[in-house]
């Protein structure tokens, strides 16, 4: 019996509305909008165990384009070895960093901006987000801009 996984793509009105609310509820998640799974479930609609039933099976469409550049913005604990990890995390994952910007830290943090060419990178840009803000030190991160 084969088990591999078989995947369609489908426009997102033909979906079960969980199927969205999953997708969004992971989107809070990625992003810090949410900052455990149950207050994402609270913000979206949905029970717990629906996102956890559903989460590995819904994934966003990106179209990736050639030469795809991602502008990410950080809010980072001022921790000697943060701004390290956040860009060696890119280096895992195959992105090429075009550009760092940091505003000197004050209260503790810095914001600091990271402008990467992602077409060659081995994890999605939601994937990426969700690994940055589950590094330690990482206040905050999301996506600026894309192009």
């Amino acid at each position: 019996m084969n088990s591999s996984p078989k995947y369609y793509i489908v426009e997102a009105s033909a979906l079960p509305e969980i199927f969205l609310k999953v997708a969004e509820a992971k989107r809070l998640l990625a992003t810090g909008e949410a900052s455990n799974v149950n207050e994402a479930a609270k913000m979206t609609d949905i029970s717990r165990s629906a996102f956890y039933k559903y989460r590995d099976a819904v994934q966003p469409f990106r179209k990736m384009n050639t030469n795809r550049i991602i502008t990410f913005q950080f809010l980072l604990r001022d921790e000697p070895g943060v701004l390290s990890a956040i860009l060696s995390a890119f280096v895992v994952q195959k992105a090429n960093i075009l550009t760092v910007n940091s505003i000197t830290p004050s209260n503790g943090c810095a914001i600091v901006t990271i402008a990467a060419e992602t077409s060659a990178a081995s994890a999605s840009v939601d994937d990426m987000l969700r690994m940055f803000h589950q590094t330690s030190g990482v206040i905050k991160s999301e996506v600026l801009a894309a192009g």
